[in-house]
């Protein structure tokens, strides 16, 4: 594993991942997804190191083997990363609920295969420069 490559690519990559989603979760959607009972305020630090952890987890994904450094291999490796990740965290989240609302786990799973997508190539585009 190139290591610089996997650093670069995870502070690129989580930058990303925090600028998605506060265009997609923060403003587009801030309607959509409501704020689940008892919460107090957002903390934007652990909103940065959470996007920080997805997209260095990325990167080290992507520099393992072979090393992923083009923009259409990295979407589709996102996607899969994606949306197998978000499906996950979805039935997690809805352990408890009496009902879930199927509409926003499908808004979820699609809105974080955008995010992860743009992150994937974000990861791959760095890699291919950094060559």
């Amino acid at each position: 594993m190139n290591v610089k490559n996997f650093i670069v690519g995870g502070i690129v990559g989580g930058i990303a991942d925090f600028l998605m989603g506060w265009l997609l979760y923060g403003m587009l959607l801030k309607d959509f997804f409501p704020k689940p009972e008892g919460a107090g305020a957002e903390n934007i630090t652990f909103i940065f190191l959470g996007c920080m952890c997805f997209g260095f987890m990325m990167s080290f994904i992507f520099n393992q083997g072979e090393g992923i450094s083009k923009c259409v291999p990295g979407v589709k490796l996102a996607i899969g990363i994606a949306l197998f990740m978000s499906l996950s965290m979805n039935f997690f989240y809805s352990m408890y609920s009496e009902t879930i609302n199927w509409q926003m786990v499908a808004v979820d799973v699609l809105v974080s295969i955008v995010i992860a997508s743009v992150v994937g190539a974000v990861i791959a585009v760095v890699n291919g420069k950094m060559k």
